[in-house]
């Protein structure tokens, strides 16, 4: 048995490793496409994705920190979103902007269109971890749940929560997670708590102001496609 933990433990440090060179790789690849690109704008753009990294990095570093913190509420979760999946959305289409010789109302428009975008689709994914049909999503439902993360979900219902529902939130937080098992039996207090409600406003309601950025922008095909793209996001499945 002794035996069998080294292995996995040797195993996880190995994949662990391998993804942190990949990142590394896949990055210097990014440096080296900008530093192609012949746009006028260049230096903007080579900006634009510094900092985006920076700042993703800083989102990933508090979704780490999450793991082992007692105390996170649903204020810290989206702050965590923002700086990394809202950060990211937002970069691409701040970049795609400059490429395009977007002006400054553009520019701010479009990149608060990826910031909405971003953290809607953040909140959909955990949503979509609980109420998904398995078989659309392509993985077992619950994964977060047996996992511990510390989602919207989660915050949402343990702020919610009282009684026996509140100390089995405690609980599964406390212990890093449940049993495959119990998934279902979470899922019907994010139900009670309104929990599921609540994330869906909030997809809603990112949603609606990345449409509202849009019509900042001239009338295309682009715009149309874009606004396409976020109600797609919002109804998606899997």
């Amino acid at each position: 048995a002794n035996s069998r933990r080294g292995r996995a433990t040797v195993h996880k440090k190995w994949d662990s490793n391998v993804a942190i060179l990949a990142g590394d790789a896949l990055l210097a690849l990014a440096y080296r496409a900008l530093l192609r690109r012949k746009s006028p704008r260049i230096q903007e753009i080579s900006s634009a994705f510094t900092e985006g990294v920076v700042v993703v990095c800083e989102g990933q570093a508090y979704d780490k920190e999450f793991e082992t913190r007692k105390r996170v509420g649903v204020a810290d979760y989206l702050l965590m979103i923002q700086k990394k999946t809202a950060a990211m959305v937002a970069v691409a289409s701040e970049i795609g902007a400059l490429i395009g010789n977007a002006g400054e109302q553009e520019l701010r428009a479009l990149r608060k269109y990826g910031e909405s975008v971003g953290r809607a689709f953040q909140v959909q994914d955990d949503l979509l971890d609980v109420i998904a049909d398995e078989k659309k999503l392509g993985k077992s439902i619950g994964g977060d749940l047996v996992e511990g993360k510390k989602t919207f979900l989660l915050l949402e219902a343990l702020k919610r929560a009282k009684g026996k529902d509140r100390s089995m939130l405690l609980a599964l937080m406390r212990n890093g997670g449940i049993s495959k098992s119990k998934v279902s039996q979470f899922r019907r207090i994010y139900e009670r708590t309104g929990a599921i409600d609540s994330a869906r406003s909030q997809i809603e309601r990112d949603i609606t102001e990345a449409k509202f950025q849009l019509q900042q922008l001239r009338e295309s095909d682009a715009r149309s496609m874009l606004s396409w793209f976020a109600d797609m996001l919002m109804h998606r499945t899997f």
